[in-house]
């Protein structure tokens, strides 16, 4: 099997270097400008990592006989045109190009049998852990990934906001995130909820927000929105319990 990465960002960046370290025959990643260099090479398969609204138009620059793949979590398979194609999106995130992709999940999809053992082969090379979502679920399950890593991040940013109010840095901060995730991988969300809403400490909860409320009060819409998703969550936790 022969592998080319075209895009040079952080996923083919990252993608290129696994593939090597993996003995994988790889070539990349490359620019777009390459892309004529390629056409020369008998690949198995060029896995196209560029951003989503690119996908299509750097596709159709290849001849229909050329199996491609991207690694898009929310498109389908038809932004590859009408060809042998495949998708692999790794179930993580990444920051730089020495990030591993041994352990992590693999969302694949693929237009016929041959086409989904090399998806397959591929993430196997890699240590991953494959498995197939179809089009008409990429979208969701693309909104989980988003839930379960950007949006974490997005609260733990408020939360590194409002902390900095009362002189706590973020250091501080991370063994509880740290404990609150294990919990939640351990436990499920259910069992792992604590805190005054767990408890129906309302009082507490009011507090909190006036003090958010002449601190940072931009953050004042997002914890609204956060007790009521959690005093859900605590409801069905009393449900479970009961």
């Amino acid at each position: 099997m022969r592998v080319a990465v075209l895009g040079a960002g952080r996923l083919g960046t990252a993608l290129a270097a696994s593939l090597v370290a993996a003995g994988l025959d790889a070539i990349g990643p490359v620019g777009r400008g390459e892309i004529g260099r390629l056409m020369a090479e008998r690949l198995t398969v060029v896995m196209l990592c560029v951003p989503d609204a690119s996908i299509a138009t750097v596709a159709a620059k290849f001849p229909p006989e050329q199996r491609l793949g991207h690694c898009s979590g929310a498109l389908g398979l038809d932004v590859l045109g009408r060809r042998s194609g495949l998708s692999l999106h790794p179930l993580t995130s990444l920051t730089g190009a020495e990030a591993s992709l041994a352990g992590v999940g693999a969302a694949l999809d693929a237009t016929d049998t041959e086409a989904l053992t090399v998806a397959q082969s591929l993430a196997r090379s890699l240590g991953m852990r494959p498995f197939r979502i179809a089009s008409e679920d990429r979208a969701a399950y693309h909104a989980a990934a988003s839930c379960a890593a950007n949006f974490l991040v997005t609260v733990e940013a408020a939360a590194e906001r409002i902390a900095a109010t009362a002189g706590v840095s973020r250091d501080l901060l991370v063994p509880l995130v740290r404990a609150a995730v294990e919990n939640w991988a351990t436990l499920g969300p259910e069992r792992a909820l604590t805190g005054p809403i767990a408890r129906g400490d309302v009082g507490t909860v009011a507090r909190q927000r006036e003090a958010l409320t002449e601190r940072t009060p931009e953050l004042v819409a997002l914890f609204d929105a956060l007790v009521q998703a959690t005093e859900d969550l605590a409801r069905a936790a009393r449900a479970v319990t009961a």
